[in-house]
């Protein structure tokens, strides 16, 4: 009889929500607290509470991901603790903070998301186990419950081409290097950068089978990569389907489009994800793919009907799937949407900081979507984020028309490691129902940042808001910095698609600068200080060099020699002042990147990727600099050289004006060679 009372009791009772990853993320990350902690299952969807009770801190919520937030919270605003991709701040504190009257919290975005593709090769193209386990833990405690995996891949379509009888050298040939998969994946290249040893290959399976099992406990969904009809471009030469050549994206050569309505697609989307299920197993439940991406070609295809037959592929073996698409330039097409079911669709405006698409196109053509940031291409350096838009641009989407179809916030930066103001507010904006004033809320940012109150920091970062973090106007990514772009007398950009404007006072930004600097003897043992501080001050020199640009080449119009040399030699002494500055750090040390590279065998990839890209057409060069980089090591051999050879040809000490197309690639292939 008891039995059967506790059976029914069932359906009414609230089952425990597994908090074991949470309880092991403690462990790793704030030991101290490790016999502080009670958790307990609070009923709710994604909400978390916090309460001490008998000396010890209680979270209480409904699944792990909201516990980790909980925990997150408490660190942050009672502990004054943080953990970014910029130095953790995570030091014991004692005594604790004590929370009298229970506090609680539940999460207004019902996706939080992270990642972008190019994330996974400007950024963790050379990941090991220890660097995700540090990722995974800072998305949990900043609530991110949906994060892209683009690594791994390359196993499943081996399994997938060796079943449509490819041989092992045309299997090679299509899989890209470790630093490119992002751009194979999206269907920009094939190949390039390869071939990946099979023991890459191995390794990166492997490590996303660990990924999936840690996101499981930390309550992060995956979002795999789907089948869209992305294929080899020598299939239509194996195959009577219906195959639309993708030509060139720049030079590179694309993978093709098999037709979504050809009856070959559906057969080798079978294929695609039951190895996709015999590596990384059914549980799945979220698809990253976008047809035709950045110019793909659609000539002769029925985008409706190829969208459902998309759709009907991976309905069939991952049922109530989301397909997850990016809101980037025109994609995803409006014909596209308008024949699938939306319920399981999810779209991302992707450039949020910079468009409103989900406005313009009345929801997506009435689709769900989350409101993201790029914020960085490239990963290219620089201070910038505009947060109070952001926080503006998330209310209002929550507020307006179409709230019902918004669904959340996310971050996709195509480099993380940069600017951990940006990813932190934004991940946050899911956890509030209010309009957010981000000048209120950066006090407890910066105080949790760097452990502690300081007037001279706070003043420093309300002064950043005024500046690099309200930079208006147009952006991709942050104002770059001339010290780095190649030599010549008009410099537009540093990168094809930046700009070198600073959309704000310098003058102020210098002041500030100065007044957070004036901390420094209170803040030695901080590492998130002194990272901030050199960050902060590398600016400065980079502000500074665009006057001294200016300078010297007007002399050089004015056929004034000895301005000239003067700003020359200023000019070259701002990039030992860099590499000195960023030298005091490893974080900002090429010699740290290539470290991490040459762990996997392929510092030749890491090297190309963050100089020329990896074009060797000089007609079609417009990737050079796309991911520059402002380290020391960099600084002084590569950007310091490079006008060095200028100045000198300026000058008339060289005859030959430098080809730079070529110098570029023997600095990468002695590099390799020397390591």
């Amino acid at each position: 009889m008891f039995r059967i009372f506790c059976l029914l009791l069932l359906p009414v009772q609230l089952l425990a929500a597994d908090f074991s990853g949470v309880k092991e993320l403690i462990k790793r990350r704030v030991p101290w607290l490790q016999q502080h902690i009670v958790f307990e299952t609070l009923q709710g969807k994604d909400v978390f509470a916090l309460q001490t009770k008998n000396r010890k801190l209680v979270i209480s919520a409904d699944n792990a991901n909201a516990a980790a937030v909980g925990l997150n919270w408490y660190l942050k605003y009672y502990c004054h603790r943080s953990m970014s991709h910029m130095g953790d701040n995570l030091f014991a504190v004692s005594p604790l903070p004590v929370i009298k009257e229970s506090i609680k919290v539940n999460a207004t975005a019902q996706y939080r998301y992270a990642l972008n593709y190019c994330t996974y090769n400007y950024t963790m193209s050379f990941y090991d186990w220890k660097d995700w386990e540090h990722e995974l833990d800072w998305m949990a405690l900043n609530g991110v419950n949906v994060m892209l995996i683009a690594n791994g891949e390359e196993a499943v379509w081996q399994n997938v081409l060796r079943r449509l009888n490819y041989s092992e050298k045309e299997i090679s040939d299509y899989i890209t290097g470790p630093a490119y998969n992002a751009w194979w994946l999206m269907g920009n290249i094939q190949g390039w950068g390869g071939p990946m040893p099979q023991k890459e290959i191995d390794s990166r399976k492997a490590l996303v089978q660990k990924m999936i099992a840690r996101m499981h406990l930390l309550g992060i969904e995956p979002v795999m990569p789907a089948f869209y009809g992305m294929v080899p471009s020598t299939l239509k030469n194996k195959t009577k389907a219906h195959i639309i050549d993708q030509k060139y994206w720049g030079a590179f050569r694309r993978p093709d489009i098999l037709d979504p309505t050809d009856t070959a697609f559906a057969r080798i989307a079978g294929i695609f994800y039951e190895e996709t299920q015999r590596i990384y197993g059914k549980d799945l439940h979220f698809f990253s793919g976008d047809p035709f991406h950045e110019g793909g070609i659609t000539d002769g295809v029925d985008l409706g009907k190829a969208g459902a037959g998309i759709q009907k592929a991976m309905q069939q073996y991952f049922p109530g799937a989301i397909w997850v698409l990016q809101g980037w330039q025109n994609n995803p097409h409006k014909e596209m949407l308008a024949d699938l079911d939306k319920s399981t669709i999810l779209i991302q405006e992707l450039f949020g900081e910079n468009t409103n698409n989900w406005e313009d196109r009345k929801g997506y053509e009435h689709t769900p979507f989350i409101w993201c940031t790029v914020t960085n291409f490239g990963e290219r350096p620089g201070l910038s984020g505009k947060l109070q838009r952001f926080a503006d641009e998330v209310y209002r989407a929550s507020n307006g028309e179409y709230a019902s179809l918004m669904k959340g916030v996310g971050i996709m930066p195509e480099g993380i490691n940069n600017n951990p103001v940006v990813y932190e507010l934004m991940m946050e904006l899911g956890w509030h129902k209010e309009h957010v004033k981000v000048e209120d809320w950066i006090n407890q940012y910066t105080t949790a940042r760097y452990g502690k109150y300081n007037k001279q920091i706070d003043s420093a970062w309300h002064g950043f808001l005024q500046t690099i973090y309200s930079n208006p106007g147009y952006q991709e990514g942050p104002p770059e910095n001339i010290l780095c772009a190649r030599p010549a007398l008009q410099i537009k950009s540093v990168s094809s698609w930046g700009n070198l404007k600073k959309g704000y006072d310098t003058t102020v930004f210098v002041k500030a600068v100065k007044s957070f600097e004036e901390a420094a003897p209170l803040f030695t043992k901080s590492n998130t200080y002194k990272i901030d501080l050199i960050n902060f001050k590398r600016q400065v020199l980079a502000n500074r060099a665009d006057k001294v640009f200016a300078e010297f080449v007007a002399a050089y119009t004015n056929k004034d020699t000895s301005a000239f040399d003067k700003g020359t030699k200023e000019f070259l002494h701002l990039h030992d002042l860099t590499n000195l500055l960023l030298d005091s750090h490893p974080y900002y040390r090429l010699s740290t990147y290539q470290q991490q590279a040459m762990r996997s065998g392929n510092l030749l990839n890491a090297m190309m990727l963050i100089t020329y890209w990896g074009e060797n057409n000089p007609k079609e060069d417009n990737l050079h600099e796309y991911a520059y980089k402002e380290w020391s090591g960099m600084m002084k051999t590569f950007y310091k050289k490079r006008w060095e050879l200028y100045f000198d040809y300026l000058k008339g000490k060289t005859k030959t004006a430098p080809d730079w197309f070529a110098w570029e690639r023997d600095w990468v292939k002695n590099i390799t060679q020397s390591h």
